[in-house]
C-alpha cells in the first residue's frame, strides 16, 4: 500500500506542476483572472490542467480500491503508467492539440483497468 500511496502523491504532484505551468502561462500572456481564454498557449495548458483534474477524480479512488482487492504492486505500476500518459498528453496538447491522443489513451487505459478491476474486486468480495 505504501507504494500505491507514493504513486497517488506523485499524481497529485504532477497536477500541482500542471497548475503552476498554467499560472505561469497566465502571467506570461497577460490573461487576467477569471478569464480562461486569451492566448492559445495559456488555453492549452489550462485545458490540460482541467482534464487532469477530471481524470484524478476517477484515478485516485480507483487505484486505492484496486490495490485493496488485487496486487498493490500492479496497482502502483498502472498508476505510474497513468502518470506517464498524463505527461505525454501534456506534451502533445501543448505542442499541437491534435497530438494529444497518444498520451490520453495510455492514461485512459491504465485508469480504466484500475476502475474496472476495483469494481470487479468489490463485486467478487460482495458475492463472497
Amino acid at each position: 500500500m505504501d507504494l500505491v500511496l507514493l504513486v497517488v502523491g506523485l499524481a497529485l504532484l504532477e497536477y500541482l506542476a500542471f497548475g503552476m505551468l498554467t499560472g505561469k502561462a497566465r502571467a506570461q500572456h497577460g490573461v487576467e483572472a477569471p478569464a480562461i481564454v486569451g492566448h492559445p498557449d495559456f488555453e492549452r495548458k489550462y485545458r490540460v490542467q482541467q482534464n487532469t483534474l477530471e481524470q484524478l477524480i476517477i484515478f485516485v479512488p480507483s487505484i486505492l480500491l484496486f490495490q485493496h482487492f488485487w496486487n498493490p504492486n500492479f496497482a502502483a505500476l498502472l498508476g505510474l503508467i497513468f502518470i506517464v500518459g498524463r505527461i505525454l498528453y501534456y506534451r502533445g496538447y501543448v505542442g499541437d492539440p491534435s497530438k494529444r491522443a497518444f498520451g490520453f489513451v495510455i492514461g485512459f487505459v491504465a485508469q480504466a483497468v484500475l476502475l474496472l478491476g476495483a469494481i470487479l474486486g468489490a463485486s467478487l468480495a460482495l458475492l463472497g
